[in-house]
C-alpha cells in the first residue's frame, strides 16, 4: 500500500518479536541485579525505599517514566493528532506541579521520615481517616493497573496480531518477577531503562514521519494548515475541555495530586539521601516530562501530516483511537526489521514502569497501614517475605483487572474517570491538615466525604450525558486521498474521546447536562480539592475546632521550608517540640535528611527538659 491512503498494513517480524522480547528480558535481569547486589540487606526499608540511599537523576527519571503509562505513549499522539497542539500546555502544569510539590510536600514528608504518604493523615487527624485515605487509594490504583495493563495490550494487539492474553500475562509477570526481587531500586532502575526506550520509540516515529513528508518543516506546515497549532485558546468558559486556563489552573491541581500524595509518586522521592536530592529530583522531572510531552505530541502531529487526506479511524483501518499509533508504527516503519518492535517495547516500558510502580506503592501501604499496626512484633525477615508475598498478590490482581477490563467495556473507562476524582478530595484532605490549625478530624472526614459525593456527581453525570460537540473542539478529519472508503456509521466516533459523540444529542437531555455535567474533567480535581477544604473548614468551625497544645508544628508547612538553601535543618533545630518519631530514627542513624546527626543533640536536649518536668 502507498502510505497515508488507507488500508492494511503489515504485521510483526521475527525481528521485532526479537526486539520486544530483548526489553522484557532486560527489565528481569535490572531486577535480578538489584536483588543479587542487595541480597545483604533484605530489610522492609531497603525494599520499600531502597535504603533511603537513591539520588535525583535515576529518580527523576523513574518520577517520569512511572506516569507515563502505556495508555499516554499512545493516547498523547493520538490526542494531538485529533485536537491539536493543546495538549502542550500540560507543559506548563508540570513546571508548576513540580515546584509545588518540591517546596511544599517534599520537605514535610520527608522530615517526618513517613514510608506509606497515608501515614500524615492519622498523625494530623486519626487512624479511621487514614484507613479511609489508604482503602481510596488501594481501590483507585488496581483499578487504574488493570487499565493500564489492557489498554496497550488491546490495541497492539489489534494492529501487531501479537496474543492479547499472552502479553498481558507477560506483562503482569515481569512486573512481578522484578518488583519481587529486587524491590524499589529495581523499579527504579527499570523505569530509567524504560524511559530511554519509551524515547525512542518516540523520536523513530518523528525521524521516519519526517524522511517521508520531506522534512520537519513540511510536517509543522501541514498541522498549521489542518488548524493543528492553535493551541492558545484563552477563552475561560469552565465547560470547554481543553483551554489555556483549564489546563494551566485545572492541570496543575490535577498533577499536583498525583504527584504530592500519591503513594507511587512520593515513595520516590522519599527514597533520595538527602533533602537536596529529593527536591532535584522533582526539578530534574520536569526535564523528562517536558521531553516526553514534546516527543509525543510531535509524534501527533507527524501522524496528521501523514494521514491529513486519509483518516484511517473513519476510514476503518483502525477500531479505535488508540490504535491510531500503532498503525502509524507499521505504516511507516515495516520496511525496517526490529524498529516496530522498538516502539511496541516503548508503549509496554510506560505499562512496565506504570504498573510495577504501583505494585510497590500497594505492597508500601498495605504493609506500613494494615500489616505493621496489628502485628507489631514482625521481624525485619518476616516483613521481608511479606513485602515479596504481597507484590506477588498485586501483580496477580492487577492482570485478574486487566482480564475483567475486558469484560467490563465502557464501564472502566467510567472507572478511570473516578481514580482522578478521587484524588481531587484527597488532596484537599491533606491541604487541611498541612495549612490549617483549627481544622479537626470531624471536619477533615466531612469535607472528604462531601468532596467525594460532589465530583462523582458531576464525574458519572458527563458519562452518562455526554458534552455536546462545540465543547469537545474535535478538529477537522478528511478521507478524501483514500484509496477505499468504507460506509461510515458516524456513531462509531465516540472512541475520540470517551464523551464525544457525533450522532444528535437526545432531546430529553435534562438542564444541568449542558451545564454542570459538561464541566471540563480537567477541573474535576480543583473542585473537589475546593470543596473538602472549604467544608472542613466550616465543620471544624462549628464543631469547635482543633486544640492548639495537641498539634506537633512538624506536621504543617513551615516557612522556612519554601526555597530553603538548608533544606530544612535550620528549620529542625528551631523546632521546640520533640518529634518521637525523628527520635527514634536518629537512634537508629538513618540516612535520612530530616534526621541528620548534627541534630541529635538538639534532640537529646530536648528529652532532657522533659524529663526534668
Amino acid at each position: 500500500m502507498t502510505t497515508g491512503t488507507g488500508g492494511p498494513v503489515a504485521s510483526f517480524s521475527v525481528w521485532d518479536y526479537v526486539v520486544f522480547v530483548g526489553t522484557l528480558l532486560g527489565a528481569v535481569g535490572i531486577g535480578l541485579f538489584q536483588a543479587i547486589r542487595g541480597r545483604k540487606n533484605t530489610s522492609s526499608g531497603e525494599f520499600l525505599l531502597g535504603g533511603r540511599q537513591m539520588t535525583a537523576v535515576p529518580v527523576a527519571m523513574s518520577l517520569t517514566a512511572s506516569f507515563m503509562s502505556g495508555i499516554t505513549v499512545i493516547g498523547t499522539p493520538a490526542e494531538a493528532y485529533r485536537f491539536g497542539a493543546g495538549y502542550w500546555i500540560f507543559a506548563i502544569s508540570y513546571a508548576i506541579m513540580s515546584t509545588i510539590t518540591a517546596e511544599i510536600f517534599v520537605p514535610l514528608f520527608y522530615r517526618l521520615g513517613i514510608t506509606s504518604t497515608y501515614e500524615y493523615l492519622e498523625m494530623r487527624f486519626n487512624k479511621l481517616i487514614r484507613v479511609i485515605g489508604t482503602s481510596m487509594y488501594i481501590i483507585q490504583t488496581v483499578l487504574y493497573t488493570g487499565m493500564v495493563i489492557y489498554a496497550p495490550a488491546l490495541a497492539l494487539n489489534q494492529i501487531t496480531g501479537m496474543n492479547l492474553w499472552g502479553v498481558l500475562v507477560a506483562t503482569g509477570g515481569v512486573c512481578i518477577l522484578y518488583c519481587t526481587l529486587g524491590g524499589l531500586k529495581a523499579v527504579i532502575w527499570t523505569d530509567v531503562f524504560q524511559m530511554v526506550i519509551m524515547l525512542a520509540g518516540f523520536v523513530a516515529v518523528i525521524a521516519r514521519g519526517a524522511v517521508i513528508q520531506g522534512g520537519l518543516g513540511t510536517i509543522w506546515d501541514d498541522c498549521y494548515k489542518g488548524g493543528r497549532l492553535n493551541a492558545f485558546d484563552f477563552d475561560p468558559d469552565p465547560l470547554k475541555r481543553h483551554t489555556f486556563w483549564t489546563i494551566v489552573v485545572g492541570g496543575s491541581v490535577m498533577w499536583v495530586s498525583i504527584y504530592s500524595i500519591n503513594q507511587s509518586q512520593v515513595q520516590r522521592y522519599i527514597s533520595c539521601k538527602t533533602l537536596t536530592q529529593a527536591k532535584l529530583s522533582l526539578y530534574g522531572n520536569i526535564i523528562g516530562l517536558w521531553l516526553t510531552v514534546s516527543l509525543a505530541v510531535f509524534s501527533g502531529l507527524t501522524m496528521y501530516s501523514i494521514y491529513k487526506d486519509c483518516d484511517p479511524f473513519t476510514n476503518g483501518d483502525v477500531g479505535a483511537v488508540d490504535q491510531l499509533l500503532p498503525y502509524l508504527v507499521m505504516d511507516i516503519l515495516a520496511a525496517y526489521p526490529g524498529v516496530p518492535g522498538l516502539f511496541v517495547s516503548a508503549a509496554y516500558s510506560g505499562t512496565l514502569s506504570t504498573v510495577s510502580s504501583s505494585i510497590n506503592a500497594l505492597v508500601a501501604v498495605t504493609v506500613e497501614d494494615f500489616i505493621r499496626p496489628a502485628c507489631k512484633n514482625l521481624t525485619e525477615k518476616q516483613v521481608s517475605w511479606i513485602n515479596m508475598g504481597l507484590s506477588v498478590f498485586f501483580g496477580v490482581l492487577c492482570i485478574g483487572m486487566a482480564a475483567i477490563a475486558s469484560l467490563m467495556g465502557s464501564i472502566l473507562q467510567a472507572a478511570l474517570s473516578i481514580f482522578g476524582m478521587i484524588s481531587g478530595p484527597l488532596l484537599g484532605l491533606y491541604l487541611l491538615g498541612m495549612f490549617w490549625r483549627t481544622a479537626n478530624s470531624t471536619g477533615g472526614l466531612t469535607g472528604l466525604i462531601v468532596g467525594l459525593v460532589i465530583t462523582l456527581w458531576v464525574g458519572i453525570g458527563a458519562q452518562i450525558y455526554p458534552p455536546s460537540a462545540d465543547k469537545i473542539n474535535p478538529l477537522p478529519i478528511s478521507v478524501a486521498g483514500c484509496n477505499r472508503t468504507q460506509d461510515l456509521n458516524y456513531t462509531t466516533l465516540a472512541p475520540w474521546t470517551s464523551a464525544v459523540t457525533l450522532t444528535p444529542l437526545p432531546d430529553d437531555r435534562p438542564a444541568l447536562a449542558d451545564s454542570w455535567y459538561s464541566l471540563s474533567y480537567v477541573y474535576f480535581c480543583l473542585l473537589g480539592t475546593l470543596v473538602t477544604v472549604i467544608v472542613g473548614l466550616v465543620v471544624s468551625a462549628i464543631t469547635g475546632g482543633c486544640k492548639q497544645e495537641n498539634l506537633r508544628s512538624d506536621l504543617f508547612v513551615r516557612r522556612s521550608d519554601l526555597f530553603c538553601a538548608g533544606c530544612g535543618k535550620d528549620s529542625e533545630a528551631s523546632d521546640p517540640e520533640i518529634n518521637e518519631k525523628a527520635g527514634s530514627e536518629l537512634k537508629k542513624g538513618s540516612n535520612n535528611a530530616g534526621f541528620k546527626d548534627s541534630q541529635l543533640n538538639i534532640v537529646d536536649k530536648d528529652v532532657e527538659k522533659v524529663t526534668k518536668m
